[in-house]
């Protein structure tokens, strides 16, 4: 089984000042997130803003699951206060299961698929 390729959206809160602290937080994230990512299969993360709203487009390698991945991090204390610290700065979408956070983005196109 091969990797796949995952975009999903958040929101962030609407505050100028929140947004640039959140953005230079991301500019070096804690080892221990960058170190727990890779463990979980992921090749590459990106994160692209559009306003308040977040696009994270996430690479990743054979083994991967976000079953595994929630798994691991509730197992991570650091990566627990990492997540609840992007919580002061994140707010869910209009569309956002309420147990959830990052939601999965639904493929519409693609250029490939196309004669």
């Amino acid at each position: 089984m091969s990797g796949q390729r995952y975009c999903l959206a958040l929101d962030l809160v609407d505050d100028e000042a929140l947004i640039v602290e959140y953005q230079q937080l991301h500019q070096r994230i804690w080892p221990a997130v960058a170190e727990h990512l890779r463990s979980q299969h992921i090749v590459e993360m990106q994160i692209w803003r559009l306003g308040t709203r977040l696009f994270m487009v996430m690479d990743t390698a054979a083994g991967f699951s976000f079953d595994g991945l929630d798994h691991a991090a509730r197992a991570n204390p650091e990566v627990q206060a990492w997540e609840t610290m992007m919580w002061r700065f994140q707010v869910p979408t209009p569309w956002t299961d309420p147990s959830g956070k990052w939601q999965p983005l639904t493929q519409i196109f693609s250029l490939t698929d196309q004669p």
